[in-house]
């Protein structure tokens, strides 16, 4: 029975195909579609995942991409891990929005000690969640790859720690990166453990590639997992330079942080008209209502996040952010 959360119809065309993963199902680490790659000589662990959400195929194609050219590491290890894969395997282009996840939202799982909750209902998201974690732990660099539900323009989300803003840098994607710190109704992958801890040298990015099924946020996740490969200095000087010499990024990386979530308190969530993404507000002007309560851009300039098209109480409806540079 599909998450009456997702049951909303498809208005996008689907201009990427959902690669075929079965290839990758046997493991090398004891668990299901995780491979590590070790290089026997010392180095950083690096983890690049895809459909943590499972209609999400743009991080699939990435990985498809490592697989097919035998990426290794040089030094250091790779992991390469499809995360959701049940719902990204019931995943269906004549209703995508339906397999986003199974049970519930894998990337809200990942605050300290909800996965050791036992008492907690056992859905597909959660169980697979313990399964994965052991390895995730093991990371010092984490790549999460995402896309969005709107056409937006790609988006690196660096979390609240300064190391993020500064890893954002250092890959040289040049996108737009913003500082947030995820969801009031649960913590991100990216955001676990060290990750975003100041005192840890543990680091992590998550990516937004543009939307679910357009054709462009495929080149943009290959791009970005070869640059976090290559930033991490784990491969050869000659890996993905192929792909890197024919991008045309024209992006400038401009940093903007998230200073207030709009979390949803009612059944009666309008937004004022149907906002895209990265919208740039001017200061008072109506986001939108709940219930009777005005949603206004707070800043001078406001910039919308990632406005959301499932509407129900307890989601993240925007979250509302402001230029740093």
């Amino acid at each position: 029975m599909t998450d009456v959360m997702l049951d909303y119809e498809n208005e996008f065309p689907v201009e990427i195909q959902a690669p075929d993963i079965s290839a990758y199902k046997s493991g090398n680490v004891g668990v299901d579609y995780i491979h590590t790659f070790d290089s026997g000589k010392e180095g950083p662990h690096v983890f690049i995942s895809a459909v943590v959400h499972g209609n999400e195929p743009c991080g699939a194609l990435a990985l498809d991409w490592l697989f097919k050219n035998n990426a290794r590491p040089t030094k250091g290890k790779l992991s390469l891990g499809f995360m959701n894969v049940k719902a990204y395997l019931a995943y269906d282009p004549e209703n995508p929005n339906r397999t986003r996840w199974v049970d519930e939202d894998f990337n809200r799982l990942w605050a300290p000690g909800l996965l050791d909750d036992l008492s907690r209902k056992k859905t597909n998201e959660f169980e697979r969640a313990r399964i994965v974690r052991p390895i995730l732990s093991d990371v010092d660099f984490l790549l999460d790859i995402h896309s969005m539900q709107k056409p937006c323009v790609p988006l690196m989300m660096a979390g609240m720690e300064e190391k993020g803003l500064i890893l954002a840098k250092s890959v040289g994607m040049n996108m737009s990166t913003i500082i947030d710190s995820g969801h009031k109704e649960g913590m991100r992958m990216r955001d676990f453990g060290g990750f975003s801890d100041p005192k840890s040298a543990k680091n992590a990015l998550l990516v937004e590639c543009g939307q679910h099924w357009a054709k462009s946020s495929e080149p943009i996740a290959i791009e970005t997992t070869i640059r976090f490969i290559k930033n991490a200095g784990i491969m050869s000087n000659d890996f993905g330079l192929e792909i890197l010499s024919s991008s045309q990024n024209d992006q400038k990386m401009k940093s903007f942080k998230v200073g207030e979530i709009v979390t949803i308190k009612t059944g009666n969530f309008k937004f004022k008209q149907d906002w895209q993404g990265f919208d740039h507000l001017d200061k008072g002007t109506i986001i939108g209502h709940d219930d009777d309560e005005p949603i206004l851009a707070p800043y001078e300039t406001t910039v919308l996040i990632m406005p959301t098209k499932r509407l129900f109480v307890g989601k993240t409806a925007v979250r509302l952010a402001y230029p740093l540079d």
